[in-house]
């Protein structure tokens, strides 16, 4: 849909939804906009939304192409059927929008990547203690029974966010995105006011600048998990020694982590001009850490401060893993 015009009079928008490799929290933030989805059901139809609506692929693979005014397509690419979806709704659509922390980022699924598909099987059908599987059977993409043939997508060996698989116009990050941004958006499809192809619908600034706590120029010489915490303090994670990814992350989110005393994850995605979301928190966590001053810490202070920190991955690239620069294990 060309962002520089309004739609037409009388003509409803057409909309589709699609949920890939995520845990369809996106589903539930489209909900999300409580009675404002009335003025959407209002300006547009909904032609393709499998979790919502009895369409088939069929029915979508007929429809002409560029038909479908704009596609929100949440969740990685983790398997061949979501790789064939969004080539198809790419295909099929005027425009489309990662959305949410999986579609743009890779979001939790992601972390998979720290692992092959051997391994994931190995853990989830083999060697897991509350899976029964006697015979030692993992998932084929086709296996022969006396009706016929049953088929499955085939599991990739490592999950890519979308933009790495099609050419995606708008990203909307969050984990689920907010309420506000989705809004946002849909006012801006509406209305033709859409930015430039590529950008990010979301603030510029980072989560703490949405923050209500705000960091000084105190150093700290620790790291804490939040439960370690022996009373919660009015002021900044980081100087109650608490992983933070507020100076790293791109706002949006309107700090509601923070409102309900957790320190933000990281789910709005990576900043502007950033190339990376770990690297750049784990840069901005060792100017506070003390790490940076005359007064060098010896090699065994700095290996004491990393092995508070359980799980490097999941702490800086819970959401981002993906999409960094270093997107997955290497495996032998």
């Amino acid at each position: 849909m060309p962002t520089d015009k309004k739609k037409e009079p009388g003509k409803k928008l057409q909309i589709a939804l699609y949920w890939a490799a995520s845990c369809g929290g996106c589903e539930i933030g489209m909900l999300d906009i409580d009675e404002k989805i009335l003025d959407l059901t209002a300006a547009a139809d909904i032609v393709f939304w499998p979790v919502a609506v009895d369409t088939k692929y069929k029915d979508i693979e007929a429809l002409e192409d560029a038909s479908i005014d704009v596609c929100f397509f949440n969740g990685g690419i983790r398997n061949s059927e979501q790789e064939h979806l969004a080539k198809l709704l790419r295909k099929k659509s005027k425009v489309l929008i990662s959305f949410g922390a999986c579609a743009v980022s890779g979001g939790v699924p992601g972390l998979a990547n720290m692992a092959n598909r051997e391994e994931i099987f190995k853990t989830a059908y083999l060697q897991n203690p509350s899976t029964e599987n006697p015979e030692k059977r993992v998932p084929k993409t086709s296996v022969k029974v006396k009706e016929g043939e049953l088929t499955l997508p085939e599991f990739y060996d490592t999950l890519l966010p979308l933009h790495q698989v099609v050419e995606v116009d708008y990203f909307i990050p969050g984990c689920p995105p907010p309420p506000w941004l989705i809004l946002d958006a849909f006012n801006a499809i509406i209305e033709g006011k859409l930015p430039k192809k590529g950008s990010v619908l979301a603030p510029l600034k980072a989560v703490c600048d949405e923050c209500r706590f705000k960091l000084s120029e105190k150093k700290i010489q620790t790291i804490k998990r939040i439960y370690e915490l022996e009373k919660m303090e009015e002021k900044c994670f980081l100087e109650q020694n608490v992983i933070c990814m507020g100076p790293a992350t791109r706002a949006g989110c309107h700090g509601r982590c923070m409102e309900g005393n957790m320190p933000c994850t990281g789910c709005q995605g990576i900043l502007p001009n950033a190339l990376d979301q770990g690297a750049s928190m784990i840069s901005a966590l060792a100017s506070i850490l003390g790490l940076e001053t005359e007064q060098n810490m010896s090699d065994k202070e700095v290996d004491a401060l990393i092995e508070k920190i359980p799980d490097v991955v999941g702490t800086f690239y819970k959401y981002s893993l993906a999409a960094s620069l270093i997107n997955r294990k290497m495996m032998k």
